[in-house]
């Protein structure tokens, strides 16, 4: 982003108070549908497009008081997070109970660390060739065309989808009139084989923001789970006395089908720690030598200092 002249309007309560009230939305969200199925949807997009309509209605807002907002909005990704790891502690034993003080306060300081993590991510995100295009680019540049022009289309598109997955949800889950899924079991004497389609609101966009790639590739996991693995391990596994075949595979899929995806999921989180260790340290490494020389960068790409990262 160009230089801006001071003063600017960037860190004002307004954007503070939006910021926090869309990444609160956002959180509920995501642990819905981390929930429901198993993984959570990137929120700077559309809070960069939340946020420039709602400060055009208060008078308009600068391209780095939606930035603001979009930022603190990304931390709803990180506290998303506690739909796996908290019940994950009751679980395992380590809670015997699901304190709320001590949750509330784990989640907040994984909130704030996620956006201070944002200050030495940045360049990663947004210069990394390996990412051709990267979350952060795409909301950088969702910034610059809502500066540049007023864009009513986008925020009436959204406005009106969410009026509509609203009335669909109302229908379907709180009326009970509509279905949001259809599923389709079959049997082949010890082995069952199932098939789920899911068409819910929520579903539905969460398959669009994950783009093709990913839903193809949990299209993929969901087959060789019922298509492969748990037949397989129907044949293999000793089958309780009584118990048809579609409980039996319901129960393999409770008991050790989800961990393998679970274990996948572990792998995948590692290797990406580690892909990015290396861009991670170069982006650190300039961020201290920048402040340790003194050498004079345009305001926009001033950095908060280590030390107040580290307090």
């Amino acid at each position: 982003m160009a230089d801006y002249p001071s003063p600017v309007r960037e860190l004002t309560w307004r954007g503070i108070v939006i910021g926090a009230l869309i990444t609160v939305v956002f959180t509920a969200s995501n642990i819905y549908l981390g929930l429901r199925i198993g993984l959570t949807v990137a929120t700077s997009i559309p809070a960069a497009v939340i946020s420039m309509a709602v400060l055009r209605i208060l008078g308009g807002g600068t391209i780095l008081e939606n930035n603001l907002v979009q930022t603190q909005a990304s931390a709803a990704g990180t506290l998303a997070c506690v739909f796996a790891s908290l019940p994950a502690l009751v679980m395992a034993g380590v809670w015997q109970h699901f304190p709320f003080i001590q949750t509330a306060v784990l989640t907040a300081a994984g909130g704030m660390t996620g956006v201070l993590f944002t200050i030495p991510l940045r360049r990663v995100m947004l210069d990394d060739p390996a990412l051709p295009f990267p979350e952060g680019v795409a909301a950088a540049e969702i910034l610059r065309a809502g500066a540049s022009h007023e864009n009513r289309g986008s925020v009436r598109a959204l406005v009106q989808g969410g009026i509509l997955a609203a009335v669909l949800t109302f229908t379907s889950t709180g009326l009970r009139l509509l279905g949001d899924g259809i599923t389709a079991t079959a049997t082949w004497g010890m082995t069952a084989f199932r098939l789920s389609v899911g068409f819910s609101p929520a579903l539905l966009g969460a398959g669009y923001l994950v783009g093709l790639e990913g839903g193809m590739a949990m299209l993929l996991g969901a087959l060789l789970t019922w298509e492969v693995s748990i037949p397989v391990m129907s044949h293999l596994l000793p089958r309780p006395a009584g118990m048809d075949a579609g409980c039996f595979a319901a129960q393999i899929w409770k008991d050790k089908a989800r961990f393998i995806g679970a274990g996948l999921i572990g792998v995948a989180a590692i290797w990406t720690v580690l892909r990015m260790g290396r861009p991670l340290m170069l982006s650190a490494h300039a961020l201290l030598v920048r402040r340790a020389t003194g050498t004079h960068v345009p305001r926009t790409e001033t950095d908060l200092s280590p030390r107040a990262i580290r307090a």
